[in-house]
Parts: C-alpha cells; structure tokens; sequence
C-alpha cells in the first residue's frame, strides 16, 4: 500500500510527456506537409521575374554616398557595388582621389577596392541566388522556395552588419598623426550627419531596391501557394 502514492505522481508524469511527445509528433507532420506543398503557376512565374531581378544588382550601384561642403557645392559622390568602388566623375575630377585626399588629412584610411573582401563573394552569392530560384520555380516545392527566403534574408542582414562594421572601423580608426585632429566618429550608414564642414548623406542605390523586391516577390509567391493550397 505504500508504494501507491508513489505510482500516481510518476503515472501523471508518464501521461505529461506522452502529451508533450505527440505534440512535437503532430508539429513535425505539419511542419513536413507544409514544406511538402506544390507551388502553384502564378507562384511560378513570381519566382522566375524574382530571379531576373537580380542580373540588374551587377550593373547597378548598391549603395551610395554624397559629401557636400562650400568647397565642394555640387557634392562628392561615392558609389558602392557588388564588386568595386567608384566615385563621381563630374568634368575634370575624380571624386573617390578627391574623398580619400580629404581622409588622408583626418588620418582615415583610404578607400580602396583591395580593402573590401565583400567584393570577391557578394557577386558570387547573388548569383547563387538566382540557381536557387530558378531551382525553387522548376522543382516547384515549398521547401526550396522557404529556403532561398530564408537564405537571403539572413545574407542581407549580415551584409548590413557588415556595412556597419566598415563605417566603424574607418570612422574610428584614425591616424593620430594625422595633419587635421578630429574624434572619432560614425559616418552615417541611412540618412545624413554633418562630420567637421562636410553633410554626408547615405542611401540605398538602385541595386538594393532590386534586391529588395526580389524578396518580396519570394513572399508572395509563398504566401500565394499557401494560400491556393488551402482552396
């Protein structure tokens, strides 16, 4: 008789994990046939304009920056691709020499192209990403569609991190020999900011809104499939 108050309590805790095991059971079955679901024709060819969406991102800027100041009114412009750097080429100057002259009294480092590693894989993962939408459309399963969604939203927020990063690390590491002694600063990463007599804004370039509505377009197809499966 002593041992029965004993079972009761393990008997109760038996039943709670068979609960907890069948819940798990029933969440992988879901999960498993919505990663099984077929996409649909118009979800289809979203995929395929998604993925034509990116060839753009190689020709176009990805970002870019302005500089204005009473010695440069019209503004130096700074524009960041996938693979380089370039800058404005107004009538007989080259903005990026004119920018990295002007680092160089602050004691910023240059700006140079060999510095960025993100120009030897940034074109090479945009390009993967657009095998694996063409991948995701011929194949037509949710489980390629959710990946590349997946896949691509973390590649732009490491990219952003990585963007971040950079400003940093040249805004704060200046030269304390430098000829022109200023703190250290953030250059703005969206918007302006207005360092020493210079206005720099910086903004998205043509590029990332490519990028942009490529992701969308990924949205949408899934939640179109989604939803023509649950008709």
């Amino acid at each position: 008789m002593s041992s029965l108050p004993k079972s009761v309590p393990l008997a109760k805790q038996m039943r709670g994990s068979s609960k907890v095991q069948s819940s798990i059971e029933a969440f992988l079955a879901r999960a498993n046939a919505f990663f099984d679901l077929p996409l649909g024709g118009l979800s289809r060819l979203f995929l395929l304009v998604a993925a034509f969406l990116l060839i753009p991102t190689y020709l176009l800027p990805l970002w870019n920056m302005t500089m204005y100041s009473n010695q440069f009114p019209d503004g130096l412009d700074l524009h960041i691709y996938t693979y380089t750097l370039e800058g404005g080429h107004p009538p007989g100057r080259d903005d990026l020499r004119e920018i990295n002259t002007l680092n160089h009294y602050i004691g910023m480092r240059p700006l140079l192209e060999s510095d960025f590693s993100e120009f030897a894989w940034i074109p090479l993962v945009v390009g993967v990403f657009l095998i694996l939408t063409l991948r995701a459309a011929v194949i037509g399963k949710m489980s390629n569609l959710v990946d590349t969604a997946v896949l691509f939203l973390y590649f732009g927020m490491f990219s952003f991190w990585s963007f971040y990063s950079r400003l940093y690390q040249y805004g704060h590491n200046l030269d304390p020999m430098a000829a022109v002694k200023v703190p250290a600063f953030m250059p703005p990463m969206l918007g302006s900011k207005q360092l020493a007599n210079f206005t720099v804004y910086s903004y998205p370039g043509i590029a990332s809104y490519f990028m942009i509505a490529f992701f969308l377009l990924l949205v949408v197809s899934l939640l179109l499939s989604r939803k023509q499966v649950k008709e």
